[in-house]
């Protein structure tokens, strides 16, 4: 079951790289994993003008050649799969990573892709209703019961899977919009989006709707882990607006240090090359994890040495 939780703070690899070999994002797993990353994660673009690797079926392959990290798709656009074939696929890829799966799901944010492939293509409205019934038959599914929901954008009649889930498999959602984020402080045990997309002020404004949905629906906001993904380029001086963490490793601790202070527990680092991911994890996230505790910004367990940094 997956240890990852709002209540400590935690470390990414993976997520935001493109036109990667599937030689080269083993690597970059494997050395995740050894170094004491908490998560690796893969985006879904089968659709793209760079090479990139399906999530799933990769996932399932990394599952095999890790030990500890927990691995997550960043995230699964619905279009491309059916809420109740998404819930067999991801009852086996955690029952083969030995309970390490985490299911991010996003309404599909890139419409281009899904018009190239003849798949559907919903309004904000429709893409809101087709997560809301996802959710509902992902769960549904994995309680092992049969699950009917004649839904608006998704349908099953008496459908089930078997074997279920030994543990809940938690659902990130990546969402944006004050629909989505209500969605998911009403319903998920996540929330993943991009802080490059939002910024900092963006980024506290929408975690605000989304913990304020959480507890209109009678849930504890801390119960949501509020992850983001971070583009980090270590030693490269970036332009103001660019979304991108660069600079120094000073610099770059500092702004990782104000990600976590707007709220965010799952910092998922998009670093391309093990040499990155092997510098953030020996100059970097020490750092940060001293600086967050230094600041009182998160209730930290002491860090275990052999595997962060």
């Amino acid at each position: 079951m997956s240890a990852l939780s709002s209540s400590r703070l935690v470390f990414g690899a993976g997520g935001a790289v493109g036109g990667l070999s599937a030689a080269q994002t083993l690597d970059l797993a494997q050395s995740a994993d050894e170094l004491g990353y908490d998560l690796f994660s893969l985006s879904d673009h089968l659709h793209s003008e760079a090479p990139t690797v399906e999530p799933l079926a990769t996932l399932g392959w990394l599952a095999g050649q890790t030990r500890r990290i927990e691995l997550a798709t960043n995230v699964a656009a619905l279009p491309y799969r059916a809420p109740a074939v998404l819930a067999k696929s991801a009852e086996t890829l955690d029952r083969l990573s030995g309970g390490r799966f985490v299911l991010g799901l996003g309404g599909g944010g890139y419409d281009a892709e899904f018009h190239a492939f003849g798949l559907a293509e919903r309004t904000g409205g429709q893409k809101i209703a087709g997560q809301r019934e996802a959710i509902a038959i992902l769960r549904g599914l994995w309680s092992g019961e049969p699950t009917t929901l004649d839904g608006q954008e998704f349908t099953v009649r008496g459908a089930r899977i078997d074997p279920r889930p030994e543990h809940p498999i938690p659902i990130w959602l990546g969402s944006y919009g004050p629909r989505a984020l209500a969605l998911t402080g009403e319903l998920a045990d996540g929330w993943l989006p991009s802080i490059g997309r939002v910024g900092l002020d963006g980024a506290r404004r929408m975690r605000e709707v989304v913990t304020g949905a959480a507890t209109r629906a009678g849930r504890d906001p801390a119960s949501i882990v509020c992850a983001t993904n971070v583009i980090v380029r270590l030693g490269q001086r970036l332009p103001a607006g660019s979304g991108v963490v660069g600079g120094t490793v000073p610099e770059v601790i500092g702004q990782l240090v104000d990600i976590v202070a707007v709220g965010f527990t799952a910092l998922l680092l998009a670093v391309p090359t093990v040499e990155e991911v092997e510098a953030l994890a020996r100059d970097v996230l020490p750092a940060v994890r001293d600086e967050v505790a230094a600041r009182g910004l998160l209730r930290l367990p002491a860090a275990d040495p052999a595997t962060h940094g």
